[in-house]
């Protein structure tokens, strides 16, 4: 049963699982009856998560089956609500390349004023290229833009314009997959084969891999940055368990 749900999560492209494969997903919960782990995005519980990854061996206990959350949404889920004012204050918030798990349940948050957008998901209303942000500079309190620098031509410019479309004392949550073996942002656009891009950044469609200077990385584009080792200094072993989360993952807290 395993490596059939392996195969299948693995060979649905994520835009596409977004959209129907969520009912999959839900049929295969059956076989995952429990509450030993727990989702903080949508507060479902299970025997453990379905498998999910893009490469050969997938990642166990990774993907709910209610929600099609990942470790690293229910991350940012947990920071968001321990760590902000994201629930409780009223705000104005982008969200670039919004993830499925998350956009119902902003939309339906009465505090926030909440515009999704993207230049090809068919999730964002807005249609918008993050080198050029169709809207004006202090428009927004928030900006959530995840997964995205990697893909990006000019990662500098997009950081800038997610900070020039900041309130003064906004803040935004920029994460993007790092290997904590390079000291600087590898890049090589000599690699060309999509499967050597793969072995080399994780994903044939990502541009570049971030190391360990990431945040100075953000700094570029105007912000502050606060490292925050939210997973491993704040939360116990029983919670980064329960809640399936990526163990040594840095969240990028940035500040106008």
């Amino acid at each position: 049963m395993k490596s059939i749900i392996s195969l299948v999560l693995r060979y649905i492209p994520r835009p596409y699982l977004q959209l129907v494969g969520h009912w999959a997903a839900r049929l295969l919960s059956i076989f995952y009856t429990g509450s030993k782990v727990e989702c903080p995005v949508c507060n479902s519980k299970y025997r453990k998560f379905l498998p999910y990854g893009r490469n050969t061996s997938s990642r166990e206990n990774a993907l709910c089956p209610s929600c099609l959350s990942l470790e690293r949404h229910r991350l940012m889920a947990l920071y968001m609500k321990r760590r902000t004012n994201f629930y409780t204050a009223n705000l104005k918030v982008l969200h670039v390349a919004p993830e499925y798990c998350f956009i119902d349940r902003f939309e339906q948050m009465k505090n926030l004023d909440y515009i999704t957008a993207d230049i090809e998901s068919p999730l964002a209303k807005v249609k918008m290229d993050i080198h050029q942000i169709p809207f004006e500079a202090n428009t927004f309190d928030v900006a959530i833009c995840n997964h995205v620098m990697e893909h990006v031509d000019d990662y500098i410019l997009a950081m800038s314009e997610l900070h020039r479309v900041l309130k003064p004392g906004g803040w935004a949550l920029i994460q993007s997959p790092q290997d904590m073996k390079y000291e600087v942002t590898y890049e090589d656009p000599t690699i060309t084969d999509p499967k050597e891009r793969e072995i080399h950044f994780l994903q044939n469609d990502h541009l570049r891999l971030f190391g360990r200077n990431y945040g100075k990385e953000l700094e570029k584009g105007g912000f502050k940055v606060t490292e925050d080792r939210f997973v491993m200094d704040e939360l116990t072993k029983a919670e980064v368990q329960r809640y399936s989360l990526p163990g040594e993952e840095i969240v990028y807290f940035c500040q106008k």
